[in-house]
C-alpha cells in the first residue's frame, strides 16, 4: 500500500478535528456556543428558530433544571420530577397528536424554554434576600417568566403539530409550565 507523499515545503493546512481527536477545550467551547444559540432563540423567540431546533442537545435543559433546582432547594425534588416527567408527557402528546418532532428535539426545546423562570427565581430570590418579599411581585415576575416561556415553546412546537390540533398540544405545555411557576412563586414566601 502507498502513503501519498507530502512536500514539507508544503504550506501547512489547518488541522481538521474529528469530534474525537479535538482537545478538550475545543469540544466545551463548541458545546457552550451550542447552548448559547439555542438560548438567543428562547431569550428573542421569532419564526424560523426551528433550525436550531433540529441539532438538539440536553446540557442547556440539564444545567438550567440544576439551576432551577438549587434555587428551590426545598422543592428540589419536584422540579426534576415536574421537568423530565412533564416533558415525557409533553412530548408523547404532541407525537400522540400526530407531530412530527422527535422525542429528544421536545424534550430540548422545553428544557431550553424554562430559562425564564430559571431567571424569575433569581431575581425573586436576589429580591428576598434583600429583605424585602412581596405577593404582588413574585407574582408578576412568576406570571410574565410564565408568558415568556410559553411564548417561546408555542413559537417551537406549534410547527411540529398539524394546525387543527395546535390548541391541544399548547395545554399540557401551559400546565409544565404553569406548575414550575407557581413553585418559584410559592417558594420564597416571607418568612
Amino acid at each position: 500500500m502507498m502513503l501519498p507523499q507530502t512536500n514539507e515545503n508544503a504550506p501547512q493546512m489547518a488541522t481538521n478535528y474529528t469530534t474525537l481527536d479535538e482537545p478538550v477545550w475545543a469540544t466545551l467551547w463548541r458545546d457552550v456556543r451550542r447552548v448559547g444559540i439555542k438560548l438567543w432563540h428562547v431569550l428573542i423567540p421569532r419564526g424560523g428558530s426551528e433550525k436550531a431546533l433540529r441539532d438538539w442537545d440536553l446540557w442547556g435543559p440539564l444545567v438550567f433544571c440544576l439551576i432551577l433546582a438549587l434555587l428551590l432547594t426545598d422543592s428540589a425534588a419536584e422540579v426534576f420530577v415536574i421537568v423530565w416527567v412533564g416533558a415525557v408527557v409533553v412530548t408523547l402528546n404532541s407525537q400522540l397528536l400526530g407531530g412530527k418532532i422527535s422525542f429528544f428535539q421536545s424534550v430540548c426545546v422545553l428544557g431550553y424554554c424554562v430559562f425564564p423562570l430559571v431567571v424569575a427565581a433569581l431575581v425573586i430570590w436576589a429580591v428576598h434576600e434583600a429583605g424585602w418579599s412581596n405577593f404582588f411581585f413574585r407574582f408578576g415576575i412568576s406570571m410574565g417568566c410564565f408568558g415568556w416561556s410559553i411564548w417561546a415553546s408555542i413559537g417551537f412546537l406549534a410547527g411540529m403539530v398539524p394546525p387543527h390540533r395546535k390548541l391541544l398540544a399548547a395545554y399540557p405545555v401551559i400546565l409544565f409550565f404553569l406548575a414550575l411557576a407557581w413553585l418559584v412563586m410559592v417558594h420564597f414566601t416571607a418568612s
